[in-house]
């Protein structure tokens, strides 16, 4: 991956750690996943997709860039699952005790068992809201509990975990998911009132892990695992925003992106859905004012082992 001086191309002077609110991490990471490979490539092709985006937003009537976006070397592992979970974990923690709002583009799903490490160990009561076609509840998988089909198995045992557009999982997983907190797409497409149903069950702090084969592959393709019946683009905002307005977003991933030299599309929705989640977090707030105590960052026992059991699957 060539590393990419800032986000968007924008000037030095909204992309200095020291002044800028918001850090981007990239992960190029595809270790683990098993029939489309490429989303190590996600991270750079959407940072060339958002050179090309416009930085005014219409519908916040804002341009969130100035708020600063501080674009880090890209988090690069060239050993196990495990090392490169733990790498993510170590970076994503750093920057958050800098007081930063910290953003994480991958890279396959896996590295978000490091990112939500991460977040689980500094902000209380967490609720992860994970958005994927998939359910990705394996204890272990292929010999790893580091592996993508396992992203959120660990926020299950340690977070309050809401689960959105499931379309696909193994029988197995059921015995592992809250059914309470998990929406079904094909329930969703019937359901106008699944949007505050999810909200109404999230403690004030939530992250969001947002893998893009939410989607539906009609509008974005790009992706290792498409299924079909995903979100389409205004739903998924309308719920974003809601999300946004009514609770402390604390930080989000996004992965799973893996781009074709044909379609370039999808990596500019990605882009797009990137700073549109931005806008939202920073609504109304002055790109000028003093980022200090913007968050209370409590810092709590580490809920989770370091160490995983395997089971049978």
């Amino acid at each position: 991956m060539k590393t990419n001086s800032t986000f968007a191309g924008i000037s030095q002077n909204y992309a200095g750690l020291d002044t800028s609110k918001i850090v981007l991490i990239p992960v190029p990471y595809d270790g683990t996943s098993t029939w489309g490979k490429g989303s190590d490539k996600g991270p750079e092709a959407f940072l060339e997709a958002s050179e090309n985006m416009e930085l005014y937003d219409i519908e916040t009537d804002s341009e969130v860039y100035k708020n600063g976006i501080y674009l880090t070397e890209p988090v690069t592992v060239n050993a196990t699952p495990e090392a490169m979970v733990d790498a993510v974990h170590q970076e994503t923690k750093r920057f958050i005790k800098k007081n930063k709002f910290v953003t994480i583009f991958g890279g396959e799903h896996s590295i978000s068992i490091g990112t939500i490490r991460a977040f689980n160990e500094m902000f209380p009561n967490l609720t992860v809201l994970h958005i994927d076609a998939h359910a990705d509840l394996r204890k272990s998988y292929e010999g790893s509990a580091c592996n993508h089909a396992c992203a959120v198995y660990e926020a299950s045992q340690n977070t309050n975990l809401i689960q959105v557009g499931i379309r696909s999982m193994d029988a197995k997983e059921k015995s592992v998911m809250d059914l309470d907190k998990t929406f079904f797409a094909h329930e969703m497409a019937i359901d106008d009132t699944w949007m505050d149903a999810a909200i109404d069950q999230m403690t004030e702090n939530v992250f969001i892990t947002f893998d893009l084969d939410a989607f539906d592959p009609s509008i974005l393709p790009s992706t290792g695992t498409p299924e079909p019946g995903g979100l389409f683009w205004y739903e998924t905002l309308d719920f974003l925003k809601q999300v946004f307005a009514e609770k402390n977003v604390v930080g989000f991933d996004i992965v799973e992106l893996c781009p074709n030299n044909v379609d370039k599309s999808s990596d500019f929705l990605a882009a797009k859905l990137y700073y549109k989640m931005l806008s939202y977090k920073f609504k109304g707030q002055d790109a000028e004012e003093n980022y200090d105590n913007t968050y209370d960052i409590t810092y709590q026992p580490s809920s989770t082992s370091s160490k995983f059991e395997e089971d049978e699957y």
